[in-house]
């Protein structure tokens, strides 16, 4: 997350770069036990926002109970130096399904230092996130805001994704964020904006994010591979 402002998402980035970090919530589906796994990105890219350039590892570990509750591990690692140390990062989610919403916490802790994992005064490396997210057929909504530590103001995030094309073997899905400039998008004041659009395709693993920040006038194309 933007060290600058000093940022922050489980999961997981949805589409290497659209999604709220939460990709390990729990489904509700009754699948009890752990799940693993990675993803190599060319950059990072969150919630329309670059958080570090250089190629990420960013694996993933959770454990599900047989009535949908997760407890998940997430992280990003740079494989190179960006202008400075190299970039990581550690969340932690619980995620609880709540009839079609799953409601989660989220403790986002970028660029971490020696000593301050559990840091959590106002202007410290952590910041909690309450969200809740929403699907039905191949529409997705997620609204998340930031209740503690370094909240940023209290500063809030909302999303859309909408599966528009299923065809041998590929998809493709639009996104549409908006999000509170007091953390989002140029950061200046506590304006909302339109932070976070693009398509993300995928096939089998490999996934290839189109990105554009409209408030920033930033655009970024990402590729995923998922193991």
């Amino acid at each position: 997350m933007k060290k600058t402002t000093k940022l922050i998402a489980l999961a997981a980035v949805l589409f290497a770069g659209f999604g709220s970090s939460n990709a390990m919530a729990g489904d509700g589906s009754g699948d009890e036990g752990f799940s693993l796994g990675a993803d190599l990105v060319s950059s990072y890219v969150w919630r329309g926002s670059s958080l570090d350039n250089s190629v990420n590892v960013q694996p993933n570990l959770s454990y599900t109970l047989e009535n949908g509750i997760s407890l998940g591990l997430w992280g990003s690692y740079g494989l190179s130096a960006d202008g400075g140390d190299r970039y990581k990062e550690v969340d932690v989610t619980i995620s609880v399904p709540v009839g079609p919403v799953t409601l989660a916490v989220t403790d986002y802790n970028a660029n971490p230092e020696a000593g301050d994992t559990f840091d959590f005064a106002e202007d410290g490396n952590n910041t909690i996130e309450v969200s809740a997210a929403y699907s039905y057929e191949n529409i997705g909504l997620m609204a998340g805001v930031f209740v503690a530590a370094n909240d940023y103001d209290n500063a809030w995030y909302c999303e859309a994704t909408y599966q528009f094309y299923d065809k041998d073997g590929y998809t493709a899905t639009a996104v549409a964020g908006l999000g509170n400039e007091c953390y989002y998008g140029d950061g200046e004041g506590k304006k909302l904006a339109i932070v976070n659009t693009g398509i993300a395709v995928s096939k089998d693993r490999y996934t290839a994010s189109a990105i554009y920040n409209p408030d920033t006038e930033e655009s970024y194309l990402v590729f995923m591979a998922s193991f």
